[in-house]
């Protein structure tokens, strides 16, 4: 998405680049790490991801939420692809151009279907949204009868 590119050496230690087809990768780059508690996903915020008022827009925000809760998600059904049902984002404070935006979640509540998830973007750390979603999974785990 981006115009221009994001020097690697802005980006925390410990961070790797995720390349993703679809929608993910257009907001992107985003960026993985493994943590003690599970993964955290990022995001550099650049002049491409601003509104008009000049701080990073709220709907890359739900975006990345979306993506990171989805995608620990995933892991906590077996690899199972799922859907958002819902997610409810609370704003807390603005981010801005050349911040790195970091989004950790926990699984609440897992049933057979769906997944019930709550979340954090923070900026060094600074929260500056939460958000909770719930998810459906689709079809059955890999290699299940």
């Amino acid at each position: 998405m981006s115009a221009t590119p994001i020097p690697e050496s802005s980006i925390p230690e410990g961070w790797r680049k995720k390349v993703l087809p679809g929608f993910a990768g257009l907001i992107g780059p985003l960026w993985v790490r493994k943590e003690a508690d599970g993964w955290a996903y990022g995001l550099q915020a650049t002049g491409d991801h601003l509104n008009p008022a000049g701080v990073v827009h709220g709907g890359l925000l739900t975006a990345l939420l979306d993506h990171a809760l989805s995608a620990i998600a995933w892991e906590a059904l077996g690899r199972r692809a799922c859907v958002t049902v819902q997610l409810d984002t609370h704003f807390l404070a603005a981010a801005r151009e050349g911040q790195f935006l970091e989004v950790r979640g926990r699984v609440l509540r897992a049933t057979s279907s769906l997944v019930f998830m709550q979340g954090e973007l923070s900026v060094a750390d600074s929260v500056v949204a939460t958000g909770t979603a719930v998810l459906k999974a689709l079809g059955s785990a890999p290699g299940a009868p």
